[in-house]
């Protein structure tokens, strides 16, 4: 009986020293700061998430998505690229528009069709080229549209109608990220829903960015 009294006092005190131990070591190293849960949240969203070649980050919304002349100006220095003049540009796949003044678009090799290559736009500016990865299961040819087809100046559009169609949804948000996407020679306009605190509705739009037909889901 006495050694079991002993034993069960051990157990105590070894519980306590690690008790003690534990607390000693988040003193010294405490992981509760913002810096260190942004750190904790960005380690695990990049395990637990894939990403389709480009990781997005959040920016400062300027209104680009509905700047008209911006969206021009983008699209007249694009085809500027040397490589590009006096071609035919093809856009390949998808390009994605963000209203902190971002874009990301992907291209047909200007030479060598077998090739895609990624141009992002930023701050004015057009950067690139980066080449894509391809498969020989991807079909180049049915996901490319020309560039005249997909004028940037149709994303103002596809803005405004979202937005008008928001406004009237109860707990709607304005738009931030516009893509564009393309199967069988063909362009489809996102998002492609609203989402409302009490309603859904599905919108589509043609080619332009006008507004192509709005119903409730």
């Amino acid at each position: 009986m006495r050694k079991w009294s002993v034993f069960v006092l051990w157990i105590f005190a070894f519980l306590s020293c690690r008790q003690i131990s534990k607390s000693i070591d988040e003193t010294l190293n405490p992981v509760d700061s913002v810096a260190d849960k942004q750190k904790l949240v960005t380690t695990v969203s990049t395990t637990t998430s894939t990403t389709h070649s480009i990781v997005h980050r959040e920016g400062e919304n300027i209104g680009f998505l509905k700047d008209s002349v911006n969206l021009q100006r983008a699209e007249v220095l694009l085809k500027k690229l040397p490589q590009y003049i006096g071609k035919e540009i093809y856009v390949y796949s998808s390009a994605s528009f963000f209203d902190d003044g971002r874009i990301f678009i992907a291209l047909q090799h200007p030479t060598n069709p077998k090739y895609v290559d990624n141009y992002q736009y930023e701050k004015g500016k057009w950067t690139g080229p980066k080449p894509e990865q391809l498969s020989v299961k991807d079909d180049i040819k049915n996901r490319l549209v020309p560039l005249s087809q997909v004028s940037f100046v149709n994303v103002a559009r596809v803005c405004r109608n979202y937005n008008e169609k928001a406004s009237d949804i109860e707990g709607a948000k304005p738009v931030t990220h516009i893509y564009l996407s393309i199967w069988n020679n063909r362009v489809q306009w996102f998002p492609n829903s609203i989402s409302g605190s009490r309603e859904r509705y599905s919108i589509e739009f043609n080619v332009d960015g006008t507004l192509k037909s709005f119903k409730q889901e």
